[in-house]
């Protein structure tokens, strides 16, 4: 049995230290640390060059998985019939039989866990008909999301020419993914079964040995072939902070192991984040014309936070709330004004605002007893 050595790092941050007099990531071709929340690069490493991703590929396609999920298209309790083609996919896999039938569940498990090729190939054929049609999928996506050196010509990161991305690409897909947290509860799995007690059970490991020692951790993705070397995009939670991390091109697991929990130990050492506004709570009540009821109580569509250097002074950010004339019917998610963020007077962004519950439109009853009460009111 091989056995699996793992380095336990403590990393002491002495005061005011950048990431570059520490040597980060200095095993790997190319790295970059961001905060998930932010996007916010705490350090990057010739994170723009064009390499090989590996089965850092499946990033995308568990995007492409989630979203069909969330949508409908796909539901987890789905039983999927496999392909000759799917089960055909050499490399990492579950081993899946032509034929074969697996729910949407097992499948997603079997490409978080074990990184399988075959499932992400069964799950890519169910949803656009074929791997070809999937890839297109893929590399749409990677347009909308802005990304500039990616580019996929298969589901699974095997290796092929014209196949690459970059650690800041891939660190933009894992912060996308990280959108869907029913993932990090797959993808936090060290060990299951799949077809568990039948003669045909398999037993799943996690690629990604860091979910099993480090509590924090709580994936992403591994990935390895002779070109593109040891790849890991890896993500953890501490004090409401989440990091993601890429290294790309490593010599061997241990160096892959060594360089990110070194990156990650530096931003949850040197960073914190502060909620500025939280999307959960209310920001006000607005009159809503025509509604029943006839105020709404107005939230932020997404949290407003901003990354403090835990060295220097905090940040100074403002807002202004800017809310819309409002006419029901509404919905929650319809857009109702705006969040203007504000860094030492200078605008830096802006969140929409939305309603906290739908407000239909009132009844032409009402409607008229409310302007009868308005003229009565005005008349006195």
């Amino acid at each position: 049995m091989k056995k699996i050595c793992l380095f336990f790092i403590l990393m002491i941050i002495p005061f005011s230290v950048s990431a570059e007099d520490l040597n980060l990531a200095e095993n790997a071709k190319s790295a970059i640390l961001i905060e998930a929340s932010t996007g916010q690069i705490l350090y990057s490493k010739n994170a723009d060059e064009k390499l090989a991703p590996a089965s850092m590929t499946k990033i995308m396609s568990l995007i492409l998985i989630m979203e069909n999920i969330e949508k409908g298209n796909l539901k987890w309790n789905d039983t999927i019939v496999v392909s000759k083609n799917a089960a055909s996919m050499g490399g990492s896999q579950i081993f899946l039989e032509a034929n074969e039938m697996m729910s949407v569940e097992d499948l997603v498990k079997g490409i978080c866990v074990a990184s399988g090729n075959d499932a992400t190939v069964a799950l890519a054929e169910k949803i656009a008909g074929t791997e070809t049609s999937f890839v297109k999928l893929m590399n749409d996506k990677a347009k909308s999301l802005g990304l500039k050196n990616t580019h996929f010509i298969n589901s699974t990161g095997l290796d092929a020419e014209g196949h690459y991305s970059s650690a800041n690409d891939m660190a933009v897909m894992a912060r996308e993914l990280v959108k869907h947290p029913k993932i990090l509860e797959f993808s936090s799995i060290y060990e299951d079964y799949l077809r568990k007690n039948t003669s045909n059970s398999f037993w799943l490991v996690n690629t990604n040995k860091l979910v099993k020692f480090y509590s924090y951790i709580d994936g992403l993705k591994t990935g390895y072939t002779g070109n593109a070397g040891y790849c890991l995009t890896a993500t953890g939670k501490k004090r409401e902070m989440r990091l993601i991390s890429v290294v790309m091109g490593e010599e061997n697991t241990e160096k892959r192991t060594t360089d990110t929990l070194a990156m990650l130990d530096y931003g949850f050492n040197m960073y914190a984040i502060d909620k500025i506004v939280d999307k959960s709570k209310s920001l006000g009540i607005a009159k809503v014309n025509l509604g029943n009821p006839e105020h709404a109580s107005i939230v932020a569509m997404d949290d407003i936070t901003v990354l403090n250097n835990t060295q220097k002074d905090k940040r100074n950010i403002k807002y202004d709330i800017n809310t819309d004339e409002i006419t029901a019917p509404v919905k929650i998610g319809d857009k109702v004004g705006k969040i203007e963020v504000y860094e030492n007077g200078t605008f830096m962004y802006e969140v929409p605002l939305t309603v906290a519950y739908d407000i239909k439109k009132a009844s032409i009853f009402k409607i008229f007893i409310r302007n009868l009460r308005d003229i009565l009111s005005i008349n006195m």
